[in-house]
């Protein structure tokens, strides 16, 4: 049996073993049309390899999945209800800590929600992975890819300032059903998050302190979106939804953090005064907004005016906060507010 049908078989292996346990030989015949010798010769390098467990006599084996777990299935998007392949195809066969798994099944159903209620496509296919030491979901779709929805929705002529209203979190196109938090909290749930859509892609690593940045493109349409959870993390859902929310205790949404970065890319300057009213887009629905200034190496007087005198006074209500400024952004900063 060569490695592409092992590798076909680890799509489906998982489930089959719960649901077969007593007869996985005869289900895997039963399935893929080999012989009942290449079916149990599949599943003793299954089990080598640590996606089955076997126990019971050599001629009643009794299987179960291993450490190593996986669940691919697709569903047609339209009336698609997300909690139910979560209840029903996937759930039932992973064995992840608690706080990991509400994660994965906040992840899950926000991620498979926004492609049955935005990418305007007509199915989406998930794989869930538990490893060792992860648990790792994918969600495609086969609609108009998340910058390119975004870009039609807000009036925005560049991925990139897609990205930019995509970071900063309660973004939606249909505010009358959703908050837009689903997104922006799958992200900081994540050790590892990845967005592909039609040949644009960003990327965050929770232990990089940069936040997004751009990623190598899959030549695709639609969107991918793929995020990891180490097993081992003391990162809770709690947690982060307690992390920005300005009183800590997670009910409301209304403190963010803007990479300036996002806007005019890495190394450089931030000139002009519409550059400024971009990032004010949007944040007067929130209390707080950090503005992170790493990778931005200079600024004009003309984006540090409207931005922290103009849109300033025009909010109050909102904190604004400049982090990781050079000294001179800093006294650029400080000079704008006093102007």
């Amino acid at each position: 049996m060569t490695r592409l049908v092992l590798d076909h078989l680890t799509n489906w292996i998982t489930a089959a073993a719960s649901e077969h346990s007593h007869e996985l030989a005869a289900h895997v015949e039963e399935r893929t049309g080999a012989s009942r010798r290449s079916a149990q010769a599949a599943l003793k390098r299954l089990v080598d390899a640590g996606w089955l467990t076997r126990a019971g006599s050599s001629r009643r084996p009794v299987f179960a999945p291993g450490a190593l777990r996986q669940v691919a299935r697709s569903y047609t998007l339209h009336g698609l209800q997300e909690d139910l392949p979560w209840q029903r195809d996937f759930a039932p066969h992973f064995a992840l800590p608690g706080h990991v798994e509400r994660m994965v099944r906040h992840g899950f159903t926000e991620l498979v929600n926004n492609a049955a209620d935005h990418s305007g496509g007509s199915s989406v296919t998930v794989s869930l992975r538990q490893t060792p030491t992860h648990a790792q979901l994918l969600v495609s779709d086969d609609g108009i890819g998340v910058f390119d929805k975004i870009c039609r929705a807000f009036e925005l002529e560049d991925p990139q300032h897609a990205m930019l209203e995509l970071s900063k979190g309660r973004l939606t196109s249909a505010p009358d059903a959703h908050t837009g938090r689903g997104l922006f909290f799958s992200s900081q749930l994540a050790d590892v998050f990845d967005i592909h859509a039609n040949n644009t892609a960003y990327q965050r690593r929770a232990w990089e302190s940069a936040g997004w940045r751009k990623g190598k493109a899959l030549p695709r349409q639609g969107s991918s979106i793929y995020m990891a959870i180490a097993l081992s993390t003391t990162r809770t859902l709690d947690g982060i939804m307690e992390a920005w929310s300005t009183q800590g205790d997670g009910i409301e949404f209304d403190q963010t953090a803007v990479q300036l970065r996002l806007l005019a890319g890495e190394g450089q300057a931030l000139d002009s005064r519409a550059q400024a009213r971009r990032v004010g887009a949007r944040l007067a629905t929130f209390k707080r907004a950090e503005i992170d200034f790493d990778g931005v190496t200079d600024v004009g007087h003309g984006f540090t005016d409207e931005l922290f005198r103009v849109f300033a006074r025009a909010n109050p209500q909102i904190e604004l906060v400049a982090t990781n400024a050079t000294p001179r952004i800093a006294a650029l900063v400080k000079s704008a507010r006093a102007g």
